[in-house]
């Protein structure tokens, strides 16, 4: 009877310990956060679109650059999944202070696939540029993206992201002076805390319908249409939908309440021998 319950003891503690060890091996698994391409910290673009249907698709974790006048509107499109928090840093250098005749302000925006402006966590969305300043840093952190959302809710969901920077306020003489721009985003993997039970059938990617010919009979018309992406999307293809790092939690949790229920039995059952019955009755 003790040695059962040393064992059902043994057993119990072990099973919190892989519970546990195998969360911490989760959130430090390399595979669960974005993975380092060969092109992370390194030159990526070197342009931005005007519009949002010419933004300049960039990666996670890639910095883009880009030359421009001040006054236009910069664009660049990046993908986001299920459980990742964005990080939006965009830094203006600014011309030369001798050339300019006041204080500036610029902005960073972030709009998803179906072009709705999402709301900025913290950072710094919008900032002033002294006279004499030579750059300018800005930076939006987004909400956590979520597999899945009610059709009215203006949740973050999986798909591209747009970015938005441009000067908000100047004095009108400054208007076409150069200035450089960099853009980078980065993204945490925040895990099973933020999953919903849906999932998307597709990736909120906006896309444009091409016409192909192609051979075949001429009566039938011998053309079809085609999908083409207008964003761009992860390196190692959007999220399944249905792995995510509760299914260790629950499966942990279940064989806890196992153990622990053999061990309650354990202990109320009695020693299961009947009790000796005194000579002569």
């Amino acid at each position: 009877m003790v040695r059962a319950r040393r064992v059902l003891a043994g057993a119990l503690l072990a099973g919190f310990a892989l519970l546990t060890s195998a969360g911490a091996a989760a959130a430090d698994d390399p595979s669960a956060s974005p993975s380092p391409s060969a092109s992370d910290g390194g030159a990526g673009p070197t342009e931005a679109g005007t519009t949002f249907r010419t933004a300049t698709a960039i990666q996670q974790n890639q910095r883009a650059t880009a030359g421009a006048s001040t006054g236009d509107y910069l664009y660049w499109v990046f993908p986001a999944d299920a459980g990742q928090r964005a990080t939006v840093k965009a830094t203006v250098t600014l011309p030369e202070s001798a050339t300019r005749h006041g204080v500036s302000t610029w902005q960073v925006d972030v709009y998803d696939g179906l072009r709705r402006r999402q709301a900025c966590m913290y950072g710094h969305q919008t900032r002033k540029a002294a006279a004499d300043a030579s750059t300018v840093e800005l930076s939006c952190v987004l909400r956590t993206v979520r597999a899945w959302s009610e059709p009215w809710a203006d949740d973050p969901l999986p798909g591209s992201y747009y970015v938005r920077l441009t000067v908000v306020d100047l004095p009108s003489a400054d208007l076409g002076q150069p200035v450089r721009t960099e853009v980078e985003v980065t993204a945490a993997d925040k895990g099973g805390a933020h999953d919903v039970d849906g999932a998307l059938s597709e990736p909120l990617v906006p896309g444009a319908s091409s016409v192909q010919q192609t051979s075949g009979d001429a009566s039938s018309g011998g053309e079809s249409t085609t999908r083409v992406s207008l964003g761009s999307e992860p390196d190692d293809g959007w999220a399944s939908g249905w792995w995510t790092d509760r299914w260790i939690w629950t499966v942990g949790g279940g064989v806890l309440g196992a153990l622990a229920a053999v061990f309650g039995y354990s202990l109320t059952r009695g020693s299961g021998r009947p009790s000796r019955v005194p000579p002569g009755v």
